[in-house]
């Protein structure tokens, strides 16, 4: 594996326009200003809108941001009746402003979901590695192109993932570009006291939500610990018993413990007890260990990291996610409460939230790493991602209600089954990642040029008129539907 870049020391601020660094452009695309290009019309696949949902649950968007949309047609997550809502609070970001690189471009960034695009079985895919390279500076223009990292996985730091990442693409992560599915949690910190952590391996969600802030973190480890029935065939290890806290210990009974939030961090390693402790919580009265409620309506609230019925590992065929266990636990308890339905809430794409969240976080980034003006986000956001039902309709949904444009790319090395024509269609459709950065790349490049030839009005641009572009050729329009021909 090749060294990891250094960066370069910072020689002070210096913010600009997003028109700046055309000049540098210039001589790359001498060519496309006498073309005379011009021609309306959609780029691709127009978003479409999105259907409606029967489901009962309730996604939450981060509460550090707008709730006034939605990727689905389901109600917002909101405070209860006299409870405040959180105020605003900016995610995690990098190191300190640096100096602007006049190679950098500031009109258009990228975004990339991982497990299935970047990453499959703990191994990079080998296009990744490409992909971020010539992200860095090595393409044909020779410029760099800031991006992020949006994914619905989680179950360890930030910090670790980051280093995870840096060390499978070759590069430098930083956790001020990096969201995983439990990082908007960290905003609920000052409003729950006791909560329960489910998922991940060994104590590491625990942890991890310690680090965000929460006070008294209990775990399913903790509550078998304090009593073995709980699960009757669940055994815990020897590791495991002397991990887990002994609740007992405070003094009392386990009912003298009350959840007030149960929290689903990263996916269970253990379905069936942790599927038993958290219908326990959510039939008890108001969250009161051992107890049960009458009504089955005063259980404490239950917050999934994610929404994703299926993700991509290492197997030929995608598996079961944390989407999966969240439907289990809605099914049963209706089941098992004569028709009782329960609400849950789930943060992750494809929440407008999520996807806001990370616009701010871009914004940061490009300002602290790159010296990029923080006042506005890049007129494109190219949103690489494998899950149509996650990725592309989460991207969609934003674009509708975005000021700057979220551009959809969906890759055939993950979930989304070749041959298939998902619900959510993307604006494009390529095998890899490479060649989604460098579709969003020529794009772009075209684009620039179209605006120059048509005085000031950028145009949309397909494959064929990119191509005909790059040969020096007036191209010609066409809008292409990836899925027209199924």
């Amino acid at each position: 594996m090749s060294s990891l870049p250094v960066q370069r020391p910072g020689i002070g601020p210096r913010q600009v326009s997003s028109s700046s660094f055309a000049d540098a452009f210039d001589a790359a695309r001498s060519r496309l200003e006498a073309l005379g290009v011009e021609e309306p019309g959609e780029d691709e696949v127009p978003s479409p809108a999105l259907s409606s949902s029967s489901s009962t649950t309730d996604e939450v968007p981060s509460p550090a941001l707008s709730s006034s949309s939605s990727a689905t047609d389901e109600e917002p997550f909101s405070p209860s009746e006299g409870e405040t809502p959180l105020s605003p609070v900016t995610p995690i970001t990098g190191p300190g402003t640096s100096a602007m690189d006049p190679s950098v471009v500031d009109s258009f960034a990228f975004a990339f979901d991982i497990d299935g695009v970047l990453i499959r079985g703990g191994k990079p895919i080998p296009e990744a590695v490409e992909a971020m390279k010539v992200l860095n500076g090595e393409n044909e223009f020779g410029i760099k192109v800031p991006y992020i990292f949006l994914t619905n996985g989680g179950g360890k730091f930030e910090t670790e993932r980051c280093r995870d990442l840096s060390q499978q693409l070759e590069i430098e992560v930083s956790p001020g570009q990096f969201i995983c599915g439990h990082t908007p949690m960290r905003e609920f910190a000052d409003r729950y006291g006791t909560i329960l952590v489910v998922g991940g391996e060994g104590e590491k969600c625990r942890e991890v939500a310690e680090s965000y802030g929460f006070r008294d973190v209990i775990t399913p480890g903790d509550i078998l610990k304090a009593n073995a029935a709980t699960a009757p065939f669940r055994r815990l290890t020897e590791t495991e018993h002397r991990n887990s806290r002994d609740l007992l210990a405070r003094g009392g009974k386990l009912s003298d413990i009350v959840v007030e939030a149960v929290f689903v961090f990263a996916d269970s390693r253990d379905w069936a007890s942790d599927l038993q402790i958290i219908l326990d919580i959510a039939q008890s009265k108001g969250g009161r260990l051992e107890t049960r409620s009458e009504t089955f309506d005063e259980g404490p609230p239950i917050f999934f990291s994610h929404n994703d019925v299926l993700w991509s590992a290492a197997h030929e065929h995608a598996r079961l996610g944390m989407g999966a266990l969240r439907k289990i636990v809605e099914t049963v308890f209706e089941d098992t409460t004569g028709g009782r339905k329960l609400k849950t809430h789930a943060f992750g794409k494809p929440q407008v939230s999520t996807f806001e969240f990370a616009t701010r976080l871009l914004q940061q980034w490009r300002a602290s790493q790159h010296g990029l003006s923080e006042a506005k986000p890049p007129a494109t956001v190219y949103f690489v991602g494998d899950t149509p039902e996650s990725d592309i309709r989460g991207t969609n949904a934003m674009n509708e209600v975005s000021e700057n444009e979220w551009y959809s790319i969906l890759v055939k090395t993950g979930v989304y089954q070749e041959g298939t024509e998902p619900k959510y269609k993307p604006r494009k459709l390529v095998n890899t990642v490479l060649d989604a950065v460098n579709h969003g790349i020529r794009r772009e490049m075209a684009r620039r040029g179209s605006r120059k030839a048509t005085g000031g009005r950028m145009l949309p641009l397909d494959d064929l008129a990119l191509k005909a572009v790059g040969e020096g050729h007036t191209p010609t329009f066409e809008v292409v539907d990836p899925f027209g021909d199924m």
